[in-house]
């Protein structure tokens, strides 16, 4: 599949993406032209809106299951594609104790949700559209029948998923003892952050630029060979299952 042009569409409720360093990036690693657009998912009809609540997962352990969407549900989709509210939905995954408090949507259903909301324009086989979300995406496996979280929806429009950066791949064992015999304790977790500081990606990291850059590799190799990963760990279209080898890619390649 050749490709002409790509559209970035940016999530202002992330600045650390730096948007820009990424059209700089792509432009300087293919010949193509790159464009950089407003959220997808600023001023939709409410007929959008009702599209994605509706692409909630309630049970992260069946199939998806398509549900009407109550008003509160709706207003929260308003609320969080308000100018004033951008870091809403942010805060929310990042403080919450679980992340089965968080709100998660099917990755292929939003797909399809924001399909119609691209521009007829722009709609060619030779035009990518990859779009950078807070939003928290998963798809279900019928291996192991439950829903994972991910970092990259691929397909055209693709997704990239800010969130998923961050809670897709796993931290380490020890992080994750450390946690939980502070919770038992009634303690936060601040302290174990602190302990493991820099060996995986948090909330306004530095770091998602240069990661985000992986992914959008990731996203344009397989909508031009339908494969976008690479078994080898120090390569960035490895699709990393560990935080570990997420960061040690950045640390490559920074220096």
């Amino acid at each position: 599949m050749k490709i002409s042009k790509i559209f970035l569409y940016d999530e202002p409720a992330v600045q650390e993406i730096q948007i820009s360093n990424l059209k700089n990036f792509l432009l300087e690693m293919f010949p193509v032209d790159v464009e950089i657009k407003e959220c997808v998912f600023h001023n939709l009809d409410e007929k959008t809106m009702e599209k994605i609540s509706d692409c909630r997962v309630f049970d992260t352990t069946s199939p998806f299951k398509k549900h009407v969407p109550s008003k509160l549900e709706i207003d929260f989709e308003k609320s969080v594609c308000e100018d004033t509210k951008l870091m809403e939905n942010t805060t929310r995954v990042e403080n919450a104790e679980r992340i089965e408090d968080v709100i998660m949507y099917d990755g292929f259903e939003i797909q399809n949700s924001i399909n119609t909301n691209i521009s007829q324009d722009c709609l060619s086989q030779n035009n990518l559209h990859i779009i950078f979300t807070n939003k928290l995406i998963c798809t279900y496996d019928n291996v192991d029948h439950r829903y994972h979280s991910r970092t990259v929806i691929c397909s055209n429009p693709a997704i990239i998923s800010t969130t998923g950066m961050i809670e897709a791949p796993a931290k380490s064992r020890e992080y994750y003892l450390e946690a939980m015999k502070c919770k038992m304790q009634g303690l936060d977790i601040k302290s174990v952050k602190k302990n493991h500081s820099g060996k995986f990606l948090d909330y306004h990291d530095q770091r998602l630029s240069k990661i985000a850059e992986g992914y959008l590799l990731q996203a344009i190799f397989y909508y031009i060979t339908g494969d976008a990963f690479c078994d080898s760990l120090d390569c960035r279209l490895n699709n990393a299952h560990w935080q570990k080898d997420l960061t040690k890619k950045f640390l490559m390649i920074s220096e």
